[in-house]
């Protein structure tokens, strides 16, 4: 068949040479696809890794082409789009990054976006609506909670939570108060949950939520994955509709960008995709370029965190200034956050909770005692982070429900890096000197 190209006379486009994903009938682990999935070198002159494609905009070989792009963007033809049109829609660097966010769950599709907020206020965009309700769990990341309860509640939008670490019995009970207030048009949950490292149980969410609602009329659930994914947890194995990640951390790796994604079915991600179009947030093609670069040691950095951390906590928890370590890996044998943590994760992360005995005086005391660790927000970069929740990433919520979910002033977030152990050990042995 003779394609409108080649009747035009212009040249055929090229399609790139598929990536292999099986050798025989042995299936590749996504540490091994991240070095060159998505990408064939024969169309970028050779080059072993992609280019950083700069343009605003590309070049169609013909007037139909451009009219079959823009059906596919615009959602006049099913199936997305079929070729490259405009940089606020789509571009090479941001389509392979797509492409290997996916690997790791096993996903039809991902999305990336210019920060993790912009992910969660897109999403959050596309499926709420005035009057409708958001049921959650809590806490959330404090920025998510604003959006949620200040932002969206200016236009009519209610939300009510449930614990972290809810029951089966709650979650229902949480459900149920959400359809009287209204449509509740989706589940958000956060596990863990910032600060305080509590886990959600996401199957009991995702049966609560089949339970509520019949078939066609089920909001999505999505999910928050960033402290413990895409290596430690997976989501949609558990029931989850849509991961939500902050891809400045752990996938970004390196503290020098900011970024984030939705990985998930292509049923649930692409009115979210066309919403993206329409208000532009997706991330730009340096920044694309640059995950690209961090997913290819991405398991080898969070392996290493992750067996420093469990160094560090052995250690901080036996110190006698130390109240509590919130460490996954310290779940009491036969509690339910420890039943949770066997069925939905394969790590306890890097990142805990540390409650200091004392409060704000005690933690900034520790916190400006620091050599090795920084004193900075964030998580899941190279370096050691610490930082005090109530008084920085968590200013903003109410006082009284920072007491109800447990950020307290004595509380420090540390998130471990790649730094010898031993080091980070004496660092903190003798930051709590200062206590």
């Amino acid at each position: 068949m003779t394609d409108e190209s080649e009747m035009s006379g212009a040249p055929s486009k090229r399609a790139p040479k598929p990536s292999p994903t099986t050798i025989g009938n042995h299936k590749l682990a996504p540490e091994t696809l991240m070095m060159g999935y998505g990408f064939d070198p024969s169309l970028s002159e050779g080059s072993l890794k992609p280019p950083i494609f700069l343009t605003s905009t590309f070049v169609f070989q013909t007037a139909a082409d451009g009219k079959r792009f823009f059906e596919g963007i615009t959602g006049k033809r099913p199936g997305g789009a079929e070729g490259l049109v405009y940089s606020r829609f789509n571009g090479p660097n941001q389509e392979i990054l797509e492409d290997r966010l996916t690997l790791w769950e096993d996903a039809e599709e991902a999305l990336a976006f210019s920060s993790g907020m912009s992910a969660i206020a897109t999403l959050l965009m596309t499926y709420v609506q005035p009057g409708d309700v958001v049921v959650h769990s809590g806490p959330l990341y404090a920025a998510t909670e604003t959006l949620i309860a200040k932002i969206l509640g200016k236009f009519g939008v209610k939300w009510l939570d449930f614990p972290s670490g809810a029951t089966r019995n709650e979650i229902d009970a949480a459900i149920a108060r959400g359809k009287e207030q209204g449509r509740v048009a989706l589940i958000y949950l956060e596990s863990p949950a910032n600060p305080t490292n509590q886990l959600v149980d996401v199957e009991a969410v995702a049966a609560a939520r089949d339970a509520a609602f019949p078939g066609d009329q089920r909001p999505p659930i999505a999910i928050d994955n960033t402290f413990l994914g895409p290596l430690w947890a997976k989501p949609l194995d558990q029931g989850a509709d849509i991961t939500v990640y902050s891809l400045t951390k752990y996938a970004g790796g390196h503290s020098d960008l900011v970024a984030g994604g939705l990985v998930g079915s292509k049923k649930y991600l692409d009115p979210i995709r066309m919403m993206r179009n329409t208000i532009g947030t997706i991330c730009d093609p340096n920044t694309a370029w640059m995950l690209l670069r961090s997913l290819e040691t991405l398991e080898l950095r969070m392996s290493r965190a992750g067996e420093n951390a469990a160094k560090v906590c052995e250690f901080l928890r036996g110190h006698e200034k130390v109240e509590q370590v919130g460490y996954l890996g310290f779940l009491e044998e036969g509690s339910r956050q420890a039943d949770i943590y066997r069925r939905h994760c394969t790590g306890a992360g890097s990142t805990f909770s540390l409650y200091l005995k004392g409060g704000e005086r005690e933690a900034f005391a520790f916190l400006d005692s620091l050599k090795i660790a920084h004193l900075a927000v964030s998580l899941g970069g190279t370096e050691t982070l610490a930082s005090a929740p109530a008084a920085m990433t968590h200013l903003s919520v109410p006082d009284e429900r920072k007491q109800a979910l447990g950020i307290t002033d004595n509380l420090v977030r540390i998130s471990i890096g790649v730094e010898n152990p031993d080091d980070l050990i004496a660092d903190f042995e003798n930051a709590l000197r200062a206590v």
